[in-house]
């Protein structure tokens, strides 16, 4: 087997010398793996949800379309990267060989059943043929293959859940990690989008750290994602609004912490333009945390620089220690969180 570099920066083709992420072009290529790599024959596509989201809307929810958009973004990529939001999600499948370096070094067998936990934006794809296109929930089953790199992160699917409930909820365990570690005994917490995937899930966790003295504060978007939230019981006070119109939403805000605003905003939000709306619900003191990649970092710093707000601003990293442990332990405490992620996602 031909050596690879741990990044995975042997796969790019153009342009030379960038991490799989950024490059335009990949090596997709599964007939040969080089010796530090993990061939993954492919079963779903997570895609993620503003990504999804957008696609959905240029194909006209059309499905025929959204595959024809999905193969093109293969075949001109050699991976599953959304040039509009540009971000791709993650996917489930098996493991069908491992490269000669990483045996002994990994957990891994060949059969074993797992999901990525890296982006599709830099793994290396081939799609042979899209199987069926689930729009609710975001996913795609496909027939074809994959690459894992040496410093790709994963998990093995738990035998005590449905394996799509798992993947569906690995596809944003950055967000409760993070939430985990963000919130403290007695913090307001603002979560917009709460009455998504992720939202839900930062809800539960939010309510667990920031305790009896704090307060959770859940902004959904439909008036059935607002019923659901209140019917988990997560939040202190759950309300829906249009996330892009920041003043209106400040307004209700106020009204609610009786003006002193969130400690900390967690943006989950698939659309464009809630930055602000982020930003002026935080204390000058708190902190934003953009889960959502349909932010545009550069809204969020000159817009908190316009309206003079010295709020910390948190890049959405989909990965923090312990993510997808944190995140199915979750499923795992809860029975009313586990009802509702197996009858939307499994």
């Amino acid at each position: 087997m031909k050596k690879g570099n741990k990044y995975g920066t042997h796969r790019v083709i153009r342009p030379v010398g960038v991490l799989p992420q950024p490059a335009d072009l990949l090596d997709n290529n599964m007939d040969e793996i080089y010796d530090n790599e993990i061939l993954i024959d492919v079963i779903t596509l997570n895609v993620d949800s503003a990504s999804f989201t957008q696609i959905e809307e240029a194909a006209g929810g059309d499905h025929e379309k959204i595959k024809a958009i999905m193969l093109d973004n293969v075949a001109k990529q050699g991976k599953h990267r959304n040039p509009v939001t540009g971000s791709g999600g993650m996917l489930l499948g098996k493991v069908e060989k491992i490269g000669d370096a990483l045996i002994g070094k990994t957990d891994l067998k060949v059969g074993d059943k797992i999901a990525t936990l890296v982006s599709l934006s830099l793994t290396p794809l081939r799609i042979d043929k899209i199987k069926e296109i689930r729009s609710d929930v975001d996913q795609v089953d496909i027939d074809g293959k994959a690459i894992l790199f040496e410093s790709g992160i994963y998990a093995k699917i738990p035998t005590d859940m449905p394996e799509k409930l798992a993947l569906s909820a690995l596809d944003v365990a950055g967000a409760p990690a993070q939430t985990a570690k963000l919130v403290k005994p007695g913090d307001t917490v603002l979560i917009i989008g709460a009455g998504g995937k992720s939202g839900m899930l930062c809800c539960y966790e939010a309510q667990k750290r920031a305790g009896v003295t704090g307060k959770v504060i859940g902004l959904c978007h439909s008036q059935k994602s607002t019923d659901r939230l209140k019917a988990l019981g997560f939040c202190d006070y759950v309300f829906s609004a249009d996330a892009t119109q920041p003043v209106a939403i400040l307004e209700e805000i106020e009204k609610i912490t009786n003006g002193e605003l969130a400690d900390i905003t967690i943006n989950n939000v698939n659309i464009p333009d809630t930055e602000m709306t982020s930003i002026l619900c935080t204390k000058d003191t708190g902190l934003v945390y953009f889960f959502s990649m349909a932010t545009s970092f550069t809204k969020a710093a000159l817009g908190a620089e316009g309206v003079g707000s010295d709020v910390t601003m948190i890049v959405g990293n989909g990965y923090t220690k312990g993510h997808a442990e944190i995140t199915l332990q979750e499923l795992r405490e809860s029975d009313k969180l586990r009802k509702i992620f197996e009858d939307l996602y499994a």
